[in-house]
């Protein structure tokens, strides 16, 4: 297999450890910069420059866009699409994962349960936001983000309001969400391939921190998902239409609650704290994905050659009447 790894560094833990997995199992890796692509638009030939040179032959891209570069990111993995090269995470899956609000809209249209969230725009609609999601302490989060970024909680109305007006004049568009008590600064990270979960730890925040992330100074844990978590993770990463996705569900007193999917989960923690081979698990489903898609256009092309050999052949029949007004006159 030539395989395409899309990354902005190929030193990158994450970015490493695919390309050594895939070289493990024999496979031809190139790592790209997304930046480095440039988009051929034409009638009928979508094409694709890397630097000053047409792509060479790929048979699957492995996207890993991070959140400064999203709208170029999506571009570059839309062409390849477009090319009819197969891609492990799609342009349309990347972009609903990485709208937060777009996201929680497609989950809860499937009853999927997330924290209660409200998208405000003006200052007046403060009060009924925060009557709506339990009041304050609230999460105010950017509505693109990552690794905690751009997350933030306000412990006062007066808080709240500062943050959003800020943010509004900054152009920034926001949710306010509530903040789960009973989470303790706790939440489960889930690592979905191919429909299914291949690690799982639990982060703890470290003291006086809210987010749990690792690189903020969390602890994570390894543990066996409950079933409950498990199959809550594997629904929300069906509905984004993602092959690869980390899962983030806080401890809520009725269950799991979806906090954020993403689509370029950072493999270090996990890997590290799980010790499963979880790059290893990547390219094993990213072989699968590419037999499977050979073998769809395999069909397709098989049953479009049958289809055309039972097509009936049309037959011009003469009309008897002609005819013999045609004997008559000879």
């Amino acid at each position: 297999m030539r395989l395409l790894v899309l990354s902005r560094n190929a030193g990158l833990y994450s970015t490493s450890r695919l390309v050594l997995a895939a070289r493990a199992r024999g496979h031809d890796v190139t790592v790209a910069d997304p930046l480095d692509f440039h988009i051929v638009i034409s009638r009928g030939r979508p094409a694709m420059f890397l630097g000053d040179r047409l792509l060479p032959p790929v048979d699957l891209v492995l996207p890993r866009i991070g959140a400064s570069i999203t709208n170029y990111g999506l571009a570059v993995v839309r062409q390849f699409d477009m090319m009819g090269i197969p891609v492990l995470n799609n342009a349309i899956a990347i972009a609903r994962s990485r709208d937060k609000l777009r996201a929680m809209q497609l989950l809860t249209k499937k009853d999927i349960d997330v924290p209660k969230t409200v998208c405000a725009r003006t200052p007046d609609s403060v009060e009924a936001a925060l009557a709506f999601i339990g009041g304050t302490p609230a999460i105010v989060k950017l509505q693109q983000g990552a690794q905690g970024i751009g997350t933030m909680i306000a412990e006062t109305p007066q808080a709240v309001t500062s943050l959003l007006e800020t943010l509004w004049a900054m152009g920034q568009d926001i949710i306010l969400q509530e903040y789960i008590a009973e989470s303790k600064g706790r939440d489960y990270r889930a690592i979905c391939v191919g429909g299914r979960v291949v690690a799982a730890m639990r982060r703890q925040a470290k003291k006086g921190e809210f987010r749990s992330n690792l690189h903020r100074g969390g602890l994570g844990v390894r543990v066996e998902l409950p079933k409950q978590y498990r199959l809550a993770a594997t629904a929300a990463v069906k509905v984004m239409g993602l092959e690869v996705a980390g899962v983030d569900m806080l401890e809520g007193r009725d269950g799991p609650k979806i906090l954020e999917i993403n689509s370029s989960p950072g493999l270090e923690g996990i890997e590290r704290t799980s010790g499963l081979d979880v790059a290893g698990a990547i390219i094993a489903h990213a072989e699968k994905f590419l037999a499977k898609r050979k073998k769809r256009r395999q069909r397709s092309a098989r049953d479009a050659v049958v289809e055309g050999e039972q097509r009936p052949t049309r037959v011009r029949h003469e009309d008897p009447s002609h005819v013999r007004r045609l004997r008559a006159g000879s």
